[in-house]
């Protein structure tokens, strides 16, 4: 183990500790990294859309065919990009 992993893992039983953690009954600890892992899981999309995100990509896909020559060209993105960057 390297000294970096090995404070990284002192400075999380620190933060348990200052922050009661290791105090909660092991059901709500249990709950707890379950919150944190489904946190994780969200934010590099493991998880199912939300009934919010569900709602809104329906309504973009409504959008889409209701209007399916409304769109914008890749090419026209990477210009209008290319063109805030020069600024």
């Amino acid at each position: 183990m390297n000294s970096d992993r090995l404070v990284k893992e002192i400075d999380m039983g620190h933060v348990l500790r200052d922050l009661g953690i290791d105090r909660l009954p092991i059901e709500q600890r249990v709950t707890l990294v379950q919150e944190i892992w489904d946190s994780i899981a969200r934010e590099v999309g493991l998880l199912p859309p939300t009934a919010d995100e569900k709602q809104e990509i329906e309504g973009r896909m409504s959008e889409d065919d209701a209007s399916p020559a409304n769109v914008t060209t890749w090419n026209e993105i990477k210009r209008d990009a290319v063109e805030r960057w020069k600024k």
